[in-house]
């Protein structure tokens, strides 16, 4: 079986990634006070931005020390997208996403300045059943391939995907790009909700990935800071 395990130097604690895909800031800082230093990334998204406070939890949670990804999937006008990731300049932010053309990825990434800028290949809800419906005329692995090769050719710093197709973007495109793998499930936690191409932790460090995104089975345990313990203790089996 070919290692894929990612060799970048990235603290193994980090590689774990909480999405705080909660309805305030309070609640939010509550959730980053309770998991105190079993969690050192956090995932911001739609919900929070909707919150009102967006910018300012950022902000908050670089001063605490933390790691944050702004997934906003920017998706407009270029010259829009490239002033939106202008804005996150300066704040602590490590990644944005953006899940658009080729136009609207090139223009994030010349104006990233530090801020890796990470491309969404295909969402983690969506199977093959849902790209037929939408009219792509291939299966998941060809697109997300296709999205990525041109993500990478105009200068993006990695992309967001499945764990199931990692071992196909390291296989054609090598170690040189971040993946991040959204929609990990613990064995225990296998869903019964809107995630579909679904790994556990240690499938997808094995398949190449270099972060994760863990969001319900962590925030919605008996034990949030137990959970995610239990998970950063996986994740560094496979880094041993």
């Amino acid at each position: 079986m070919i290692d894929n395990r990612s060799r970048k130097d990235i603290p193994v604690r980090d590689r774990l990634i909480l999405a705080l895909d909660v309805p305030d800031r309070d609640t939010a800082l509550g959730m980053v006070e309770l998991l105190g230093d079993s969690v050192n990334f956090y995932k911001l998204g739609l919900e929070l931005f909707m919150s009102g406070s967006y910018l300012d939890l950022v902000e908050q949670l670089s001063r605490r020390g933390k790691r944050v990804f702004c997934d906003l999937k920017f998706f407009d006008v270029p010259e829009t997208v490239a002033r939106a990731v202008r804005q996150l300049k300066n704040r602590g932010v490590d990644f944005t996403t953006v899940h658009g053309n080729d136009a609207m990825l090139r223009a994030a990434a010349g104006e990233r300045d530090g801020l890796k800028i990470l491309a969404v290949t295909v969402l983690t809800s969506l199977d093959q059943g849902d790209l037929d419906d939408l009219g792509f005329k291939c299966d998941v692995e060809t697109l997300v391939l296709s999205r990525a090769k041109r993500a990478l050719e105009i200068g993006c710093d990695g992309v967001i995907s499945s764990g199931r197709e990692i071992p196909a973007l390291r296989r054609a495109f090598g170690d040189r790009f971040i993946i991040v793998a959204p929609g990990i499930r613990p064995v225990q936690n296998r869903p019964v909700d809107d995630q579909k191409r679904v790994v556990t932790p240690t499938e997808a460090f094995r398949n190449g990935a270099d972060f994760i995104v863990v969001g319900r089975p962590i925030r919605d345990a008996a034990d949030p800071r137990a959970k995610a313990e239990e998970i950063q203790a996986e994740i560094a089996a496979v880094f041993v």
